[in-house]
């Protein structure tokens, strides 16, 4: 069986920071799944994609990375709201693997419980590349399209989503 690494994020969208996480992680498995996690969240202000969505900009950034998709498995996962059950529940929706790759401190715990070997990832430009920040940009108008590879900003445009960010964050002030 290969090597297969794990690495999970919500990919509110997909920055640059995920993509070179990615690259580096291929540099110590054979296999990596890539969990689009809270995939059952969208429409909203900390998730306005649909995981259908992040799945698109994930395979279009790997493509355009001319990153081997033999060796990644894009897995949407929705929350369970039962720590003691989260890890369960995401092992029935993946492949198996042997290494968790996370700087989450909570994710890093649960799999460290369920007997996993734990490696954070070095964050690349943390100030810059930061789905948050990018969210942030897009709302004020400010540039954002150098934080995402060109193929999730060109996906990001063609479905609207800046203006579904802003339409969403005024539904969400106004409840």
């Amino acid at each position: 069986m290969p090597t297969r690494g794990l690495y999970v994020g919500r990919f509110q969208p997909f920055h640059l920071g995920h993509l070179e996480a990615i690259k580096r992680i291929l540099d110590e498995v054979e296999e990596l799944v890539v969990v689009i996690g809270s995939a059952q969240y969208s429409h909203n202000e900390v998730n306005p994609f649909t995981a259908g969505e992040r799945l698109v900009m994930i395979r279009g950034a790997l493509e355009e990375a001319k990153v081997d998709f033999s060796r990644v498995w894009i897995v949407p996962v929705p929350d369970v709201h039962l720590h003691m059950m989260w890890v369960s529940a995401l092992e029935g929706y993946t492949p198996s693997f042997q290494i968790v790759y996370s700087n989450e401190p909570l994710t890093k715990r649960l799999f460290m419980e369920a007997g996993y070997k734990i490696k954070s990832i070095p964050f690349i430009e943390r100030q810059l590349y930061s789905s948050t920040l990018v969210r942030e940009k897009m709302l004020l108008g400010e540039s954002w399209t150098t934080l995402v590879p060109k193929s999730v900003a060109s996906f990001i445009v063609e479905i609207d989503g800046v203006n579904r960010l802003r339409d969403i964050n005024q539904t969400d002030k106004a409840e």
